[in-house]
């Protein structure tokens, strides 16, 4: 898959690629994991333009207080919800 999108967008995307089934993290998390630890927006605008979900497994990341956050992929925050639920997270 060839990835078309800035630099940072890209970092995001990859990082994204490497949370595990079943597991979720935090905008904030993922700003932290690619060492920008104030750019969660930037993240969540960055996980919103991904051009490849659910392959590129954007449905794993949340807010920082729980909730699910957006879905920019075809059947938007139901289609999160259930990918979530299918891969055992308790939400």
């Amino acid at each position: 898959m060839k990835l078309k999108g800035t630099k940072f967008q890209i970092k995001v995307w990859n990082y994204l690629k490497k949370i595990p089934k079943g597991e979720v993290r935090t905008y904030l998390q993922v700003a932290k994991a690619i060492g920008k630890p104030k750019a969660h927006r930037a993240v969540a605008n960055a996980v919103g333009k991904n051009p490849y979900p659910p392959k590129i497994p954007c449905h794993r990341v949340i807010r920082t207080d729980g909730s699910l956050g957006g879905y920019s992929g075809k059947g938007g925050i139901k289609t999160k919800l259930r990918l979530l639920r299918s891969e055992k997270v308790d939400i």
